[in-house]
Protein backbone atom coordinates (compact mmCIF):
# COMPACT_ATOMS: atom_id res chain seq x y z
CA UNK A 1 0.00 0.00 0.00
CA UNK A 2 1.15 3.21 -0.72
CA UNK A 3 2.24 5.68 1.71
CA UNK A 4 0.31 9.10 2.16
CA UNK A 5 2.45 11.91 0.33
CA UNK A 6 1.38 14.89 3.19
CA UNK A 7 1.97 18.35 2.31
CA UNK A 8 4.84 20.34 3.61
CA UNK A 9 3.55 22.72 6.30
CA UNK A 10 3.68 26.59 5.15
CA UNK A 11 6.85 28.59 6.41
CA UNK A 12 4.23 31.13 8.22
CA UNK A 13 0.89 30.85 9.65
CA UNK A 14 -1.60 33.54 8.94
CA UNK A 15 -3.67 34.34 11.61
CA UNK A 16 -6.81 37.24 11.88
CA UNK A 17 -6.92 39.25 15.24
CA UNK A 18 -9.49 41.48 15.87
CA UNK A 19 -9.82 41.81 11.80
CA UNK A 20 -6.37 42.58 11.24
CA UNK A 21 -4.20 39.72 9.49
CA UNK A 22 -0.55 39.11 10.07
CA UNK A 23 1.89 36.22 9.18
CA UNK A 24 3.55 34.71 11.57
CA UNK A 25 5.83 31.88 12.28
CA UNK A 26 4.73 28.26 13.41
CA UNK A 27 4.38 27.68 17.29
CA UNK A 28 3.66 31.84 18.15
CA UNK A 29 1.54 31.88 20.81
CA UNK A 30 -1.85 33.84 20.60
CA UNK A 31 -0.39 36.78 22.59
CA UNK A 32 2.43 37.08 20.92
CA UNK A 33 0.83 37.78 17.39
CA UNK A 34 -0.98 40.35 18.64
CA UNK A 35 2.31 42.26 19.95
CA UNK A 36 3.18 42.49 16.22
CA UNK A 37 0.49 44.24 15.11
CA UNK A 38 0.31 46.12 18.59
CA UNK A 39 -2.14 48.63 19.85
CA UNK A 40 -5.67 47.77 21.34
CA UNK A 41 -5.50 44.89 19.59
CA UNK A 42 -2.68 43.35 22.36
CA UNK A 43 -4.21 41.92 24.76
CA UNK A 44 -3.21 42.82 28.69
CA UNK A 45 -0.86 40.37 30.48
CA UNK A 46 -0.27 40.24 34.02
CA UNK A 47 1.99 37.12 34.80
CA UNK A 48 3.11 36.42 31.01
CA UNK A 49 6.72 37.34 30.47
CA UNK A 50 8.11 36.68 27.26
CA UNK A 51 11.96 36.73 28.72
CA UNK A 52 10.90 33.98 31.66
CA UNK A 53 10.62 30.54 30.53
CA UNK A 54 7.33 28.96 31.73
CA UNK A 55 5.39 31.89 32.67
CA UNK A 56 2.10 32.95 32.36
CA UNK A 57 -1.24 31.34 32.48
CA UNK A 58 -1.99 32.34 35.81
CA UNK A 59 -3.65 35.77 35.27
CA UNK A 60 -6.05 34.60 32.74
CA UNK A 61 -6.45 38.71 31.40
CA UNK A 62 -5.09 37.42 28.25
CA UNK A 63 -7.97 35.19 27.33
CA UNK A 64 -9.57 35.78 23.66
CA UNK A 65 -12.27 34.24 21.79
CA UNK A 66 -10.77 32.05 19.36
CA UNK A 67 -13.67 32.42 16.53
CA UNK A 68 -11.94 30.01 14.07
CA UNK A 69 -9.54 27.16 14.80
CA UNK A 70 -7.60 27.02 11.61
CA UNK A 71 -7.87 26.99 7.63
CA UNK A 72 -8.48 23.37 7.54
CA UNK A 73 -10.79 22.82 10.90
CA UNK A 74 -12.67 26.41 10.84
CA UNK A 75 -15.16 25.67 14.31
CA UNK A 76 -14.44 27.91 16.68
CA UNK A 77 -12.85 26.68 20.08
CA UNK A 78 -15.88 26.64 22.81
CA UNK A 79 -14.43 28.22 25.74
CA UNK A 80 -12.31 31.53 25.59
CA UNK A 81 -8.62 30.69 25.85
CA UNK A 82 -5.36 31.87 27.28
CA UNK A 83 -3.85 33.91 24.64
CA UNK A 84 -0.30 33.46 26.13
CA UNK A 85 -0.67 29.76 26.15
CA UNK A 86 -2.47 28.57 22.95
CA UNK A 87 -0.28 28.69 19.86
CA UNK A 88 -1.76 30.18 16.31
CA UNK A 89 -3.05 27.85 13.15
CA UNK A 90 -2.55 28.69 9.48
CA UNK A 91 -6.34 30.41 9.35
CA UNK A 92 -7.44 31.04 12.67
CA UNK A 93 -9.26 34.10 13.42
CA UNK A 94 -9.22 35.52 16.65
CA UNK A 95 -11.33 37.92 19.05
CA UNK A 96 -9.85 40.32 21.65
CA UNK A 97 -11.92 43.61 22.08
CA UNK A 98 -14.31 42.54 19.62
CA UNK A 99 -15.84 40.37 21.69
CA UNK A 100 -18.74 40.91 24.31
CA UNK A 101 -17.28 37.62 25.90
CA UNK A 102 -13.77 38.83 26.13
CA UNK A 103 -14.60 42.01 27.70
CA UNK A 104 -17.24 40.69 30.29
CA UNK A 105 -14.44 38.24 30.83
CA UNK A 106 -12.13 40.76 31.69
CA UNK A 107 -14.14 43.25 33.78
CA UNK A 108 -14.28 39.86 35.77
CA UNK A 109 -11.09 38.67 36.43
CA UNK A 110 -9.96 42.24 37.37
CA UNK A 111 -12.63 42.54 39.70
CA UNK A 112 -11.32 38.69 41.03
CA UNK A 113 -7.50 40.45 41.38
CA UNK A 114 -8.96 43.30 43.02
CA UNK A 115 -11.03 41.42 45.62
CA UNK A 116 -7.71 41.41 48.43
CA UNK A 117 -6.24 44.08 46.74
CA UNK A 118 -5.53 47.36 48.65
CA UNK A 119 -6.91 50.52 46.60
CA UNK A 120 -3.59 52.56 48.44
CA UNK A 121 -2.16 54.16 44.96
CA UNK A 122 -1.88 57.06 46.52
CA UNK A 123 0.97 56.07 48.93
CA UNK A 124 2.03 52.88 46.58
CA UNK A 125 5.57 53.49 44.76
CA UNK A 126 4.30 51.69 41.68
CA UNK A 127 1.73 54.29 41.15
CA UNK A 128 2.33 55.56 37.47
CA UNK A 129 3.81 52.34 36.21
CA UNK A 130 1.12 49.69 37.29
CA UNK A 131 -0.28 47.64 35.01
CA UNK A 132 -3.09 46.27 37.59
CA UNK A 133 -4.01 50.47 38.17
CA UNK A 134 -4.24 50.54 34.22
CA UNK A 135 -6.15 47.44 33.93
CA UNK A 136 -8.56 48.99 36.91
CA UNK A 137 -9.12 51.66 34.75
CA UNK A 138 -10.26 50.07 31.89
CA UNK A 139 -12.33 46.99 33.23
CA UNK A 140 -12.50 47.29 36.55
CA UNK A 141 -15.67 48.83 38.44
CA UNK A 142 -16.69 52.11 40.40
CA UNK A 143 -17.81 49.83 43.40
CA UNK A 144 -17.39 46.19 44.96
CA UNK A 145 -19.79 42.74 45.46
CA UNK A 146 -16.97 41.57 48.30
CA UNK A 147 -18.77 41.81 51.52
CA UNK A 148 -15.86 39.68 53.60
CA UNK A 149 -12.60 40.73 55.49
CA UNK A 150 -9.17 41.34 52.71
CA UNK A 151 -6.49 38.98 52.85
CA UNK A 152 -3.65 41.56 54.68
CA UNK A 153 -0.19 40.44 55.25
CA UNK A 154 2.98 41.76 57.44
CA UNK A 155 5.37 43.29 55.46
CA UNK A 156 8.83 41.70 54.94
CA UNK A 157 12.07 43.14 54.11
CA UNK A 158 13.44 40.43 51.71
CA UNK A 159 17.89 41.34 52.10
CA UNK A 160 18.87 45.39 52.52
CA UNK A 161 17.57 45.99 49.33
CA UNK A 162 13.69 44.77 48.58
CA UNK A 163 10.76 45.20 50.78
CA UNK A 164 7.59 42.72 50.12
CA UNK A 165 4.44 43.82 50.55
CA UNK A 166 2.16 40.92 49.97
CA UNK A 167 -0.96 41.95 50.27
CA UNK A 168 -1.01 43.73 47.25
CA UNK A 169 0.83 40.11 45.20
CA UNK A 170 -1.37 38.70 42.57
CA UNK A 171 0.70 35.71 42.80
CA UNK A 172 1.84 35.82 39.27
CA UNK A 173 5.66 34.24 40.15
CA UNK A 174 7.37 35.93 37.73
CA UNK A 175 9.94 36.50 40.59
CA UNK A 176 10.20 33.20 41.51
CA UNK A 177 11.44 32.60 37.70
CA UNK A 178 13.77 35.24 37.90
CA UNK A 179 15.37 34.05 40.71
CA UNK A 180 15.07 29.96 38.72
CA UNK A 181 16.59 31.43 35.82
CA UNK A 182 19.22 34.44 36.49
CA UNK A 183 21.05 33.70 39.50
CA UNK A 184 22.34 30.62 41.01
CA UNK A 185 20.01 29.95 43.68
CA UNK A 186 16.86 30.41 44.86
CA UNK A 187 15.67 30.48 48.50
CA UNK A 188 11.94 32.17 47.86
CA UNK A 189 9.02 30.59 46.40
CA UNK A 190 4.82 30.47 46.98
CA UNK A 191 4.35 28.56 50.64
CA UNK A 192 0.78 27.42 51.45
CA UNK A 193 -2.18 26.86 49.24
CA UNK A 194 -5.58 28.77 48.17
CA UNK A 195 -6.15 32.02 50.40
CA UNK A 196 -3.32 31.66 52.44
CA UNK A 197 -0.98 31.23 49.18
CA UNK A 198 1.94 33.79 49.17
CA UNK A 199 5.68 34.75 48.15
CA UNK A 200 8.02 34.11 51.23
CA UNK A 201 12.13 32.95 51.85
CA UNK A 202 12.28 30.09 54.04
CA UNK A 203 13.46 30.56 57.72
CA UNK A 204 13.16 34.22 56.99
CA UNK A 205 16.14 33.78 54.71
CA UNK A 206 17.47 37.24 53.16
CA UNK A 207 17.60 37.05 49.22
CA UNK A 208 21.42 38.51 48.72
CA UNK A 209 22.31 37.51 44.95
CA UNK A 210 23.78 39.77 42.91
CA UNK A 211 20.59 40.09 40.20
CA UNK A 212 17.56 40.40 43.24
CA UNK A 213 16.90 43.34 41.90
CA UNK A 214 15.61 42.25 38.94
CA UNK A 215 12.50 40.71 40.54
CA UNK A 216 11.36 44.48 41.03
CA UNK A 217 11.52 44.99 37.50
CA UNK A 218 9.15 42.16 36.43
CA UNK A 219 6.72 42.96 39.33
CA UNK A 220 3.75 44.10 37.59
CA UNK A 221 2.11 45.70 40.65
CA UNK A 222 3.82 47.32 44.24
CA UNK A 223 4.64 43.67 45.60
CA UNK A 224 8.07 44.27 45.63
CA UNK A 225 9.60 47.63 46.04
CA UNK A 226 12.80 49.29 45.92
CA UNK A 227 13.86 50.05 49.45
CA UNK A 228 16.23 52.85 48.69
CA UNK A 229 13.46 54.56 47.15
CA UNK A 230 10.70 54.11 48.58
CA UNK A 231 8.46 57.32 49.50
CA UNK A 232 11.12 59.38 48.22
CA UNK A 233 9.42 61.00 45.19
CA UNK A 234 6.80 59.94 42.46
CA UNK A 235 7.75 58.68 39.37
CA UNK A 236 6.05 61.04 37.48
CA UNK A 237 8.25 64.06 39.17
CA UNK A 238 11.71 62.06 37.83
CA UNK A 239 12.77 62.00 34.42
CA UNK A 240 14.11 59.08 33.17
CA UNK A 241 17.23 58.85 30.55
CA UNK A 242 19.17 56.34 28.98
CA UNK A 243 22.57 55.67 30.55
CA UNK A 244 25.33 52.84 30.24
CA UNK A 245 28.54 52.15 32.17
CA UNK A 246 31.33 49.25 31.98
CA UNK A 247 29.74 46.99 34.38
CA UNK A 248 32.24 44.41 35.50
CA UNK A 249 29.91 41.87 36.18
CA UNK A 250 29.98 39.72 32.74
CA UNK A 251 26.29 38.83 33.05
CA UNK A 252 25.22 42.56 33.65
CA UNK A 253 24.33 43.99 30.21
CA UNK A 254 25.06 47.81 31.63
CA UNK A 255 22.68 49.50 30.08
CA UNK A 256 19.84 51.00 32.49
CA UNK A 257 17.33 53.56 33.28
CA UNK A 258 18.14 56.54 35.32
CA UNK A 259 15.73 58.23 37.01
CA UNK A 260 16.44 61.63 37.31
CA UNK A 261 15.34 64.75 39.90
CA UNK A 262 17.24 67.34 38.69
CA UNK A 263 20.86 66.07 38.85
CA UNK A 264 20.20 63.73 41.75
CA UNK A 265 19.71 59.95 40.35
CA UNK A 266 16.46 58.66 42.62
CA UNK A 267 16.35 54.95 41.35
CA UNK A 268 18.07 52.85 38.96
CA UNK A 269 15.64 50.24 36.72
CA UNK A 270 16.62 48.14 33.70
CA UNK A 271 15.51 49.29 30.31
CA UNK A 272 11.20 48.12 29.60
CA UNK A 273 9.87 47.83 26.47
CA UNK A 274 6.51 48.71 24.99
CA UNK A 275 5.09 45.58 26.32
CA UNK A 276 6.47 46.46 30.44
CA UNK A 277 9.31 44.08 29.86
CA UNK A 278 13.44 44.40 30.34
CA UNK A 279 14.63 45.13 26.91
CA UNK A 280 16.82 42.60 24.78
CA UNK A 281 20.14 43.29 23.60
CA UNK A 282 22.00 41.22 20.85
CA UNK A 283 19.98 38.20 21.49
CA UNK A 284 19.73 38.91 25.98
CA UNK A 285 17.84 39.85 27.94
CA UNK A 286 19.51 43.32 29.64
CA UNK A 287 19.16 42.56 33.36
CA UNK A 288 21.60 44.72 35.47
CA UNK A 289 23.42 43.86 38.82
CA UNK A 290 22.59 45.00 42.11
CA UNK A 291 25.60 47.15 41.62
CA UNK A 292 24.68 49.20 39.11
CA UNK A 293 21.29 49.21 40.21
CA UNK A 294 21.37 50.21 44.17
CA UNK A 295 25.32 51.39 44.40
CA UNK A 296 25.45 53.63 41.16
CA UNK A 297 23.20 57.00 42.70
CA UNK A 298 25.28 59.41 40.78
CA UNK A 299 25.40 60.74 36.81
CA UNK A 300 28.84 61.01 36.96
CA UNK A 301 29.08 56.83 36.96
CA UNK A 302 26.97 56.64 33.85
CA UNK A 303 27.06 57.82 30.54
CA UNK A 304 23.62 59.56 29.80
CA UNK A 305 22.42 58.83 26.50
CA UNK A 306 19.08 60.86 26.52
CA UNK A 307 15.80 60.77 27.74
CA UNK A 308 14.03 57.68 27.81
CA UNK A 309 10.81 57.21 25.01
CA UNK A 310 8.18 55.95 27.16
CA UNK A 311 5.77 54.05 24.62
CA UNK A 312 2.49 52.87 27.05
CA UNK A 313 -0.08 55.41 28.29
CA UNK A 314 1.42 57.04 31.19
CA UNK A 315 1.73 59.94 33.50
CA UNK A 316 5.04 59.19 33.63
CA UNK A 317 5.92 60.05 30.04
CA UNK A 318 4.12 63.18 30.28
CA UNK A 319 5.87 66.22 29.89
CA UNK A 320 9.14 65.14 29.30
CA UNK A 321 10.71 66.96 26.53
CA UNK A 322 14.13 65.23 24.97
CA UNK A 323 15.84 69.37 24.59
CA UNK A 324 15.02 72.59 26.31
CA UNK A 325 11.78 74.44 24.38
CA UNK A 326 11.79 78.21 24.56
CA UNK A 327 8.87 80.39 23.74
CA UNK A 328 8.76 81.71 20.95
CA UNK A 329 8.47 85.52 20.47
CA UNK A 330 5.22 86.86 19.05
CA UNK A 331 5.63 90.47 19.54
CA UNK A 332 7.87 90.64 16.17
CA UNK A 333 5.31 88.80 14.13
CA UNK A 334 2.84 90.86 14.94
CA UNK A 335 5.39 94.24 14.09
CA UNK A 336 5.91 92.88 10.73
CA UNK A 337 9.87 92.08 11.91
CA UNK A 338 10.07 94.44 13.87
CA UNK A 339 12.78 94.26 17.02
CA UNK A 340 10.63 94.85 20.55
CA UNK A 341 13.22 96.34 22.08
CA UNK A 342 12.43 99.16 20.12
CA UNK A 343 9.66 99.78 22.63
CA UNK A 344 11.71 100.44 25.56
CA UNK A 345 13.99 102.55 23.78
CA UNK A 346 12.71 106.04 24.73
CA UNK A 347 15.07 107.93 23.59
CA UNK A 348 15.95 107.35 19.79
CA UNK A 349 12.09 106.12 19.44
CA UNK A 350 9.99 108.55 20.75
CA UNK A 351 12.42 111.04 21.35
CA UNK A 352 10.34 112.00 25.04
CA UNK A 353 13.04 113.67 26.33
CA UNK A 354 15.84 115.27 26.12
CA UNK A 355 18.90 113.73 24.10
CA UNK A 356 21.47 114.56 26.50
CA UNK A 357 19.71 113.17 29.71
CA UNK A 358 19.31 109.64 30.40
CA UNK A 359 15.97 109.18 32.44
CA UNK A 360 17.47 105.99 33.79
CA UNK A 361 20.39 107.93 35.52
CA UNK A 362 18.17 110.75 37.37
CA UNK A 363 18.86 110.90 40.99
CA UNK A 364 15.38 111.00 42.06
CA UNK A 365 12.23 111.81 40.22
CA UNK A 366 11.86 113.55 36.67
CA UNK A 367 10.89 117.49 36.63
CA UNK A 368 9.62 118.78 33.18
CA UNK A 369 13.18 120.16 32.13
CA UNK A 370 13.97 117.00 31.24
CA UNK A 371 11.86 116.06 28.71
CA UNK A 372 11.38 118.08 25.10
CA UNK A 373 9.14 120.19 24.34
CA UNK A 374 7.59 120.74 28.12
CA UNK A 375 6.92 124.17 29.36
CA UNK A 376 8.92 124.78 32.84
CA UNK A 377 6.00 124.74 35.42
CA UNK A 378 5.75 127.61 37.33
Amino acid sequence: MAEEIKAAPPATFKVTIDNITVDVAPGTTILNAARMIGGDVTPPAMCYYSKLQGSGGKCRTCLVEVAAGSTADPRPMPKLVASCRTTVMDGMIVKNITSEKVVDARNGVVEFLLLNHPLDCPICDQAGECHLQDLGYDHGKAGTRYQFARRTFKREDLGPYIQLHMTRCILCYRCTYVADQITEKRVHGVVDRGDHAAISTYIAKAIDNDFSGNMIDVCPVGALTDKTFRFKNRVWFTKPVDAHRNCENPKCCGKATLWLRGDEVFRVTARKDEWGEVQSYDGKTGWICNTCRFDKKSTSDWTVEGVTTISRHSVVGANKYKTLVKPTETISKVLSGRNPKLLMDIHDVSEVNAKDIELSDINGPAHSTDFKNMPRSK
